[in-house]
């Protein structure tokens, strides 16, 4: 057995119901079991490899930059899919490249922007039943939404119909018990073989081990700050996803928003016929979703805009206070056109900040998102000040009372300068789509990476002049410089040519035709290039 097929065989039995995408070069490959399906699913060619002596595997592979496409269309699918890639750099490595999973990527834990939908969450939902309760608990790790209940199980279909979640875990050996009534109630009975249920072991829906899990994320003594102390179905379905997501999120930092408590009697609860009728979400038979409440209704500027359109009417208010504060910030902005026009104005410049956010803390955010990120705590400001600029304090008396109305609206906003100055300092003008591709960071924002740069470029330019300056030196026409991972750079002289190698050349390897010698100063320049490009990648 090939060491590879050892390197992956050890890394596919810690992910035994996950299709593992092995990075080998430009491509992801699948192996055995894992390549039959995906040769299925995915409609591509099905081949083989060597793999050790008498030994050939089924493989099936998919190139890395269309990896996006093929992992949606795996996950929509309900299938879990393991990312396996390099860790080392092949052109650094000598032997093996060092592999390991970096991801599992499930329907409930998607990051990627092209497999989400801008205009609404995707949830990972978490249901424990006992004794006529149910503990139900939700995430969109894409924009670190995190909330929890405990609810009568009557209560539970309804709820879960409104959060239409992507992924719902469920105790092993539940499964059965629990698909067929709550999902039939929520999505109608052909939703139910839609359901992408994730067993998971019972422990990890138990009170103390959910309890551990939820204090140590947030880093706190106690729950009562989130409201959930004395509910411990809410606790032991919240604690599932926190241990869930930790064995998801491998190298990422997993990160949510303080966990919030709700409650269901505070909305209206729509059932799934209810919400049909009303055409809140689709319209007619046709499912039209542009014909809808939320289609005629939705002139949202923002995706995160559009999300919390989306919930609300989901979830209709039923405490008069706080409906009367919405509508009379919506009645304020319809008064005043031009508050209105440059607000939205400021709005179109806001990119996702919660899914850029939550790509950050996953460890999977590229250098166009942060850029786009400090552009979007620019217009925050502005749109922040804006605000205050219409608030109480700030209007003049020919303004009128109404002001007061949106000054609810100015007191959430908190614009980081520092941070938005941080970034446009810091970053390129237009960086580079991933970190090692190239641009990312400002010249002259890091002296110690600019000092890097100069020195790898020095030494390459070194190297690539090495191979004219032997050859006039040595009279060796045919005298070249090549690389590989054993060696590294060295120089290769046919057998023709031997007897004129100088007598600085140290000999390293012996060839059918020629000899491959290495000199100091070439090494030298081999390790600058190489360490200099680990330091940058640093």
């Amino acid at each position: 057995m090939t060491p590879i097929r050892r390197q992956y065989l050890k890394i596919k039995h810690a992910y035994p119901n996950a299709i593992v995408l092995f990075r080998l070069g430009d491509f992801y490959e699948t192996f055995d079991e894992d390549a039959e399906l995906a040769s299925r699913e995915l409609e591509i060619t099905l081949t083989s490899r060597s793999m050790g002596k008498n030994l050939r595997v089924p493989m099936a592979g998919v190139p890395a930059h269309s990896l996006e496409n093929y992992l949606a269309r795996l996950v929509k699918k309900g299938h879990q899919v393991a990312i396996c890639e390099q860790l080392t750099d092949p052109a650094a490595s000598r032997g093996l490249v060092e592999r390991d999973v970096v991801r599992v990527v499930t329907p409930g834990t998607l990051l990627e922007p092209g497999l989400l939908d801008q205009a609404a969450n995707n949830y990972l939902a978490s249901v424990i039943e006992e004794d006529g309760l149910a503990g139900l608990a939700y995430a969109d790790i894409s924009t670190g939404e995190f909330a929890t209940t405990q609810l009568d199980q009557a209560h539970l279909a309804l709820e879960l119909g409104r959060l239409s979640p992507a992924e719902v875990l469920v105790p092993r050996g539940n499964e059965a018990s629990l698909e067929a009534p709550w999902w039939a109630v929520a999505h109608g009975p052909e939703g139910a073989s839609g359901l992408c249920l994730s067993p998971m072991e019972a422990s990890a829906f138990g009170l103390e081990t959910a309890r551990k899990a939820l204090l140590s994320h947030f880093r706190v003594l106690t729950l009562e700050g989130f409201g959930c102390e004395d509910l411990p179905l809410a606790i032991r379905a919240a604690g599932a996803i926190i241990e869930y997501l930790a064995g998801t999120l491998k190298r990422g930092k997993l990160r949510l928003a303080a966990l919030s408590t709700y409650s269901t009697a505070s909305c209206m609860a729509l059932d799934l016929q209810t919400r049909r009728n009303l055409e809140l979400f689709q319209a007619g038979r046709s499912e039209n979703k542009q014909h809808s409440l939320l289609g005629a209704l939705d002139q949202t500027r923002t995706p995160m805009g559009g999300r919390l359109l989306r919930q609300w009417l989901g979830q209709p208010l039923l405490a008069l206070e706080q409906l009367d504060r919405r509508l009379d910030a919506v009645d304020y902005f319809s008064q005043e056109g031009l508050l209105r026009a440059s607000a939205v104005s400021l709005l179109a410049r806001i990119p996702d900040l919660e899914r850029i956010m939550g790509r950050v803390n996953a460890g999977a955010v590229a250098p166009r998102g942060v850029k786009s990120l400090g552009g979007g705590l620019e217009a925050l400001a502005g749109l922040s000040q804006l605000l205050r600029d219409h608030s109480p304090s700030h209007s003049s008396p020919s303004m009128g009372g109404n002001d007061a109305a949106i000054s609810w609206l100015a007191q959430q906003l908190t614009p980081l300068p520092e941070l938005a100055a941080l970034i446009e300092e810091a970053f390129a003008a237009d960086p580079a789509g991933e970190v090692g591709e190239g641009n990312v960071l400002r010249e002259g924002f890091s002296p110690e990476l600019d000092g890097l740069k100069r020195a790898t470029s020095d030494a390459r330019g070194f190297i690539a002049g090495l191979e004219q300056r032997e050859r006039e030196r040595t009279g060796i026409r045919g005298l070249r410089v090549g690389y590989n991972q054993v060696f590294g750079y060295y120089i290769e002289v046919t057998n023709a040519y031997l007897s004129k190698v100088p007598g600085d050349y140290i000999r390293r390897q012996t060839l059918a035709n020629a000899e491959r010698f290495i000199v100091p100063e070439l090494k030298e320049y081999e390790s600058l290039v190489l360490n200099s490009r680990e330091r940058i990648a640093e």
